[in-house]
């Protein structure tokens, strides 16, 4: 069971304020974090748990931040030979976050930046020989595009966490396979208004009808929705009993559907298995330490419920 990865990495700097300063104003009593990021990291990170021959490309830079990325890789039996390391920064994200949860971000890409089409041609080899490619979109959307193009080329089954939303150029849309947006971006990616008066299955049934593959629509405590040639139905939601931290729950959902069908479960089964781990992972504070082994999941193929966030 092999599977490619193509996204971002990146180190989140947390910082937990009293109030947001004001323009020019300092505001003490802070506490700070630093942790492990990016979608594809991650992902790969929870494939690798779960069993899988997991390779990864991305970006990063020659500094501190980018050597720890390798450390964790290393530990987690992610296979990052083909990792590309450039004279910029690694990525970093800066989050202030106040007393009501309230957020804001600034994110410097860096590295990512510099991932292109060439880039994704030297990792070809890896994606023809995976059962299964995942490709996230917090790096440039060429890079996108050429994973997606080269893994229909290779006849390499494509799955697309569309994190963060922006729209897909219309050749696109037939290299995906297996698409798995949340309610939110599920409109940006079909170019809709905030006020688009679409339930859940007409998005997902949309688009459904734009890829002509798979849509999985993620929706919290509610489950999720399948949309493919069969129709549309649901998957189950699983209940919690406390919800720490709901941060890694779709890249735990991401990695683990990805395993599911790289198992050869079907779409339904899969998406159950990712649904529990998605669960799994709203109980850990987070990112990467949320991230299941096989000991907290059920087999795709044995799994009958599921939920996600």
């Amino acid at each position: 069971m092999k599977i490619a990865v193509v996204g971002s990495y990146g180190v989140g700097l947390t910082m937990r304020v009293p109030r947001f300063p004001a323009a020019g104003e300092t505001v003490s009593g802070g506490t700070f974090a630093s942790e492990h990021g990016g979608k594809g990291s991650n992902q790969a990170i929870g494939a690798a748990r779960l069993g899988a021959s997991v390779s990864l490309l991305t970006a990063i830079g020659h500094d501190a931040n980018g050597a720890a990325a390798r450390k964790l890789w290393n530990d987690e039996g992610v296979a990052d030979a083909h990792v590309s390391v450039v004279d910029l920064p690694t990525m970093v994200g800066f989050i202030e976050v106040d007393p009501s949860g309230e957020n804001r971000i600034v994110i410097a890409p860096g590295a990512l930046d510099t991932l292109d089409g060439d880039s994704i041609e030297g990792f070809r080899s890896e994606i023809a020989s995976a059962d299964i490619l995942v490709v996230s979109m917090e790096i440039p959307r060429s890079a996108v595009a050429a994973a997606l193009r080269i893994a229909r080329e290779s006849a390499t089954r494509t799955l697309l966490n569309p994190a963060p939303a922006r729209q897909l150029p219309d050749d696109m849309w037939g290299d995906i396979d297996v698409i798995t947006p949340n309610q939110t971006e599920a409109p940006v990616l079909l170019g809709l208004s905030v006020d688009h008066g679409l339930d859940d299955v007409a998005l997902a049934a949309a688009l459904q009808e734009r890829t002509g593959g798979a849509v999985i629509l993620t929706r919290g405590g509610h489950g999720a929705l399948i949309a493919d040639a069969d129709g549309t139905r649901p998957v189950p939601p699983n209940a919690v009993a406390n919800v720490v931290d709901t941060t890694g729950a779709g890249d735990a959902f991401t990695a683990a559907l990805a395993v599911g069908l790289a198992q050869g479960a079907s779409l339904d089964r899969a998406a159950e298995y990712a649904a529990k781990a998605g669960a799994h992972a709203v109980t850990i504070a987070g990112v990467v330490p949320s991230l299941p082994t096989p000991a907290d999941l059920q087999n795709p193929a044995d799994t009958q419920t599921g939920a996600t966030r």
